[in-house]
């Protein structure tokens, strides 16, 4: 698709942007009610444990407390998936990891509430924790939920088989295969978790949350609650940041809405940081193994991926994450036959969910560091190991997964070229280092979390008699700029500027269904209802102004405030006039627009995850310097191209771009979210002590948009808000070993492993340092399902 357009693909400022940097914008804990109270969360010392006994007597007797609740009051289970009903908001009868919710309070304000949960008597008989994969595997005689998984402390098992593998390993000239883990991490958002709950006289729940689902928080709500979802209404404020971790409905969220109905007065929940190292819902550590069968020249003949996810103490999105280590592999590369086998387990830690680009840079790590090192057994350059193997535009891959517009090609190109990545490979002198990796993401999930015919996105639209849009949609700006689009998106189609769309959003009374900032989906879904409702708009302003000026509708152009004759430009009407125009004709001038994702092609069990509606490409140099002496990596550049489609905003997408950047280096040089051994506390829940990138890490990023107009996207978009993230990673593990001649086949990629790889590799080793064996685990046999022709 290609067009004049007036607004869309400019580098305009956000709409919100002002607000934001002079401090008008009002986030959830901002927020201030009339005699409202404030609330805490009492939560568990150790990491398994029955509740013997709860006494919340003495809380209740200091004064300034209004209400405690426990477990009894709250006893019905929760989850973000329809399969993963796991959760009460206090532990009923034990608890499942440090940090586990168990009693609430309400009271005049924090610090009372507070020295009431520590007057909470609650008595616990330890259980013995489960803290590695490998114990979850092995461990039958203790469970942490005995009442729910796939048995023992197993939550989901995948196996699945496209095409025949064994015939694919017998056609192959070479194989190999490699083992790899990826330790988990943290969001780290800038603003904590917070809510706000108000009970009204007429029985309703208004909550005010830090969330970047409010659809799904209001179903939780009425589901624990007991109550109608008519009689919910859940308002999501503007978000200072999620990334993934603000997906699910929370504790605190309930236990805000419950003590409000119990006192009758507003009540206040922030977490601490503390709080929210241990609400956590980030990366999986995933162990994982892969075995490709290739001929000489480099082509595929065959894969077998298997993932070991630690998925902590609950459910959350895990089903969709295990699906999503394996389901996007083909998408970048031909496979002709794929196996691909996976287990979520259950520990006792934190639970785990859906960080940005949910599921797929573990998966995506391995794979790029995989094929470097089949390359070099092949005597081929990386890039030429790549190139055959990748796929096209109008492919549909193994597991069934239709693309359209594909980039991926001059994604690759792009970056090896511009980093001069051919001359600087192998210069020797064991400090200076260049790697490469690809990626692909959805753009939105082809289906909604509670699967149903409705649509996954609607905007409601209307334009007074003054002229003035207004826009409303239930997406939530977490940051990433769904505001902006938002109103880009209208404003192109009626001739506006983005900053004159007014805009209400994220309010489950007032705005139309929009089921949430995940999996990269507001821009195609949100963005085509929008287009939708401004289209149906501007065929009524069409209508009356052809009336009035006696022009035909075909020749009408609105652009710049104005509807004009796109023959005779003088002959025109101003915008305000055009809305009067045509209420005096029809009436109320109002439209909605709705959005449904294309049919899945994929029947089996399992095929709902990886579907999506268009899929964008990355590709990345990196450059690192090493110090062998002390370990030391820095990353000296960063060149990434992506396959926008085309983009909305340029600004906006090249800022998602270096964000992606920016948490993508974190994660292979430093994060980790790790435990005190048996004791499930963690090591470093502080912004003080976790280790993130700051300015002085952080590298110079080039960045080239790719443009492929995708026909599935609106003005042919795709996301840019995830997918960038997932050849960061491997890029530089693949930089480290073109610098230092070591492997490090885990993350992060600390200088203490760096070390270590060095003294191996100085005795005669292999100069590895990575996970030495499998777990000893049987997969079923897998559901067989027969490629597409």
């Amino acid at each position: 698709m290609s067009g004049d357009f007036a607004v869309v693909g400019k580098a305009l400022p956000k709409v919100d942007g002002l607000a934001k940097c002079t401090g008008q914008t009002k986030y959830a804990d901002d927020l201030s009610l009339p005699r409202m109270l404030y609330g805490k969360l009492l939560r568990s010392p150790h990491p398994h444990a029955k509740i013997l006994r709860i006494d919340a007597s003495k809380a209740l007797a200091l004064p300034g407390v209004f209400a405690v609740i426990t477990g009894k009051d709250l006893p019905i289970k929760f989850g973000i998936m329809p399969s993963s009903q796991d959760e009460h908001a206090l532990a009923v009868d034990k608890v499942r990891y440090v940090g586990d919710p168990v009693a609430a309070v309400a009271a005049i304000d924090e610090e009372t509430a507070e020295r009431a949960c520590e007057l909470i008597e609650v008595e616990y008989q330890k259980l013995p924790a489960i803290m590695t994969i490998e114990e979850a595997l092995k461990e039958q005689n203790v469970r942490i939920h005995e009442d729910f998984g796939a048995g023992g402390n197993l939550h989901k098992v995948v196996a699945l088989e496209f095409g025949n593998v064994d015939e694919g390993f017998q056609e192959a000239e070479y194989i190999r295969e490699d083992l790899f883990f990826y330790q988990g991490s943290t969001h780290l958002p800038m603003e904590q978790h917070a809510c706000l709950a108000q009970y009204d006289l007429d029985g309703k729940i208004t909550l005010w949350s830090s969330t970047q689902t409010p659809h799904y928080v209001h179903r939780a709500l009425a589901k624990v609650l007991q109550m109608p979802e008519s009689k919910i209404r859940v308002i999501a404020p503007p978000v200072g940041g999620g990334f993934g971790g603000k997906d699910d409905p929370f504790s605190h969220e309930i236990c805000a809405a419950k003590l409000a109905m119990l006192t009758g007065r507003p009540v206040k929940i922030t977490l601490t940081r503390d709080e929210v190292f241990y609400t956590h819902r980030g990366r999986h550590p995933v162990l994982m193994w892969v075995k490709t069968g290739v001929k000489r020249d480099g082509r595929i003949t065959a894969m077998h991926f298997r993932s070991f996810l630690d998925g902590g103490a609950h459910g959350s999105y895990g089903v969709a994450t295990t699906y999503y280590t394996g389901a996007l592999q083909p998408v970048t590369y031909k496979i002709p036959h794929y196996k691909f086998e996976a287990v979520r387990v259950f520990t006792n830690k934190p639970p785990c969910g859906p960080k940005r680009a949910h599921g797929t840079p573990q998966p995506r790590y391995a794979l790029e560091i995989h094929m470097d090192k089949l390359a070099e057994d092949l005597g081929l350059d990386p890039v030429e190991m790549r190139r055959r193997n990748l796929t096209g535009p109008h492919h549909v891959t193994v597991n069934w997964l239709k693309i359209n517009s594909n980039g991926v090609r001059e994604c690759l190109e792009k970056v090896v070229e511009a980093s001069g990545y051919q001359k600087k490979r192998k210069r020797g002198g064991g400090r200076r280092g260049v790697g490469l990796a690809i990626s692909t993401y959805i753009c939105g999930a082809g289906l909604p979390i509670y699967w149903n015919d409705m649509p996954q996105s609607e905007v409601h639209l209307k334009i007074d008699r003054t002229g003035r849009v207004t826009a409303f949609s239930g997406a939530i700006d977490i940051g990433q700029g769904s505001n902006t689009m938002l109103a880009t998106f209208v404003a192109e189609v009626l001739g506006l500027r983005p900053e004159e769309i007014a805009l209400v959003t994220a309010d489950t009374d007032l705005t139309p269904i929009d089921l949430g900032s995940y999996s990269s989906r507001v821009t195609m879904m949100m963005g085509h209802a929008a287009i939708q409702a401004a289209e149906k708009l501007k065929k009524l302003l069409f209508e009356a102004v052809s009336e009035k000026l006696g022009v035909p509708t075909e020749r009408l152009v609105a652009r710049d405030h104005r509807i004009y004759d796109r023959e005779n430009p003088a002959k025109s009407i101003a915008f305000d006039e055009a809305a009067r125009l045509a209420e005096a004709k029809f009436g109320t001038l109002a439209a909605t627009g709705s959005y449904w994702a294309p049919k899945k092609l994929g029947t089996y069990k399992g095929s709902g995850v990886g579907p999506s509606p268009a899929y964008s490409f990355s590709a990345c140099v990196a450059e690192v310097e090493c110090d062998p002496e002390t370990g030391q990596i820095n990353v000296e550049k960063i060149w990434l191209a992506h396959d926008i489609g085309r983009p909305i905003n340029e600004t906006l997408v090249i800022g998602q771009v270096e964000g992606s950047v920016y948490m993508g280096l974190g994660e292979v040089l430093m994060e980790e979210q790790e435990f005190r051994n048996r004791l499930g506390i963690h090591k470093i829940p502080s912004l003080l002590d976790y280790k993130s990138l700051t300015t002085k890490e952080m590298p110079p990023v080039e960045t080239f948009l790719i443009y492929t107009d995708e026909p599935n996207g609106p003005f042919g978009a795709k996301e840019a808000g995830q997918g960038p993230l997932s050849p960061v990673i491997p890029a530089v593990a693949n930089a480290v070993y073109d610098a230092l001649g070591i492997r490090i086949d885990e993350i992060p990629i600390t200088p203490e492993k760096v070390l270590k790889a060095l003294e191996d590799k100085a005795k005669g080793g292999k100069g590895r340092v990575g996970p030495e064996r499998m777990p000893d685990f049987q997969f079923p046999a897998p559901i067989k399902v027969e490629p597409p022709k």
